[in-house]
């Protein structure tokens, strides 16, 4: 895969500064990724960066906000990895703490943490080594149903969380925990969309000039601008292509920066109408 041509990304929106942070990419299966889609549609698409096994890259993308009084931190990355498991999905970049030391900071001058879901590649980083929470007393602010799923004993979402390493610090999750749309610093606010997870939700940040919206897994990459286009990780599919649908008109008619959370060269963008479906036009790279 070529260099990255937008991951020094950053904007002041007009009173509030939000930066884009990468802290590693891993390979994962395409096909899962691209769930119902055919291959015969999909597979043009990645075939440059297709592996042997038919995986393609995934990153972990964060944003850092900064207002006036907080300094927020949107989704953690995968956290630290058993070697094995970090070699098995070809995890390599920097993690959440190299990141933040790039820019002088340490997780110590966070003031609060938004994720937009609990599975262990947005939420990961947010548990230290010792099993506690990195950020101490930080905030971290999640749905409270996304909460509940993440916890509870069953078999299909082990998978997708770290349920024992999660139960462990749920009461401490559960102090922030919210309960639909809030407003949880000035200019930035989580709307529960589901779908993807029983307690998904995404990231609006709006300063006085300008709107950027963290999708989380409704976007993880430029394709699923389609909102028929969902992968197979998502627990509520057709919530997913309803919650879309309604986001990406709304993202696309009031000109919304979107940041998807898994692309690796290009994430920041805005969407464009095409009849009932919608397609991704990357910001282009800065110019030298």
């Amino acid at each position: 895969m070529t260099a990255p041509t937008a991951l020094s990304w950053s904007a002041d929106l007009g009173g509030i500064g939000v930066r884009l942070l990468q802290v590693g990419r891993f390979r994962t299966d395409a096909g899962a990724l691209f769930g119902p889609v055919p291959r015969v549609l999909w597979e043009p698409l990645v075939r440059d960066e297709l592996d042997e096994l038919d995986r393609v890259w995934v990153s972990a993308n964060c944003l850092l906000v900064e207002t006036a009084e907080r300094r927020i931190l949107v989704e953690s990355g995968v956290g630290e990895l058993e070697p094995s498991k970090a070699e098995r999905i070809g995890f390599e970049g920097p993690g959440l703490e190299a990141a933040l030391a790039e820019l002088r900071l340490s997780v110590g001058d966070i003031d609060l943490v938004v994720l937009s879901h609990l599975h262990t590649d947005h939420a990961g980083g947010i548990i230290a080594a010792d099993g506690t929470l990195r950020f101490g007393p930080t905030p971290v602010v999640v749905q409270a149903a996304e909460l509940a799923v993440a916890i509870r004993r069953n078999a299909r979402l082990a998978a997708a969380y770290d349920q024992p390493r999660l139960r462990a610090v749920a009461e401490r999750l559960a102090e922030a925990a919210v309960e639909g749309e809030a407003e949880v610093a000035p200019g930035v606010s989580v709307l529960p969309t589901g779908g993807h997870s029983a307690g998904h939700q995404v990231v609006l940040v709006r300063g006085r000039d300008a709107v950027v919206w963290f999708a989380g897994d409704l976007a993880p990459r430029p394709w699923a601008a389609n909102p028929r286009w969902i992968t197979t990780y998502d627990d509520f599919p057709l919530t997913s292509v309803a919650r879309k649908a309604a986001l990406f008109r709304q993202a696309s008619t009031e000109g919304w920066l979107v940041v998807c959370s898994h692309e690796p060269e290009r994430p920041v963008g805005r969407l464009g109408a095409e009849g009932d479906r919608y397609r991704f036009d990357p910001l282009q790279p800065p110019t030298k």
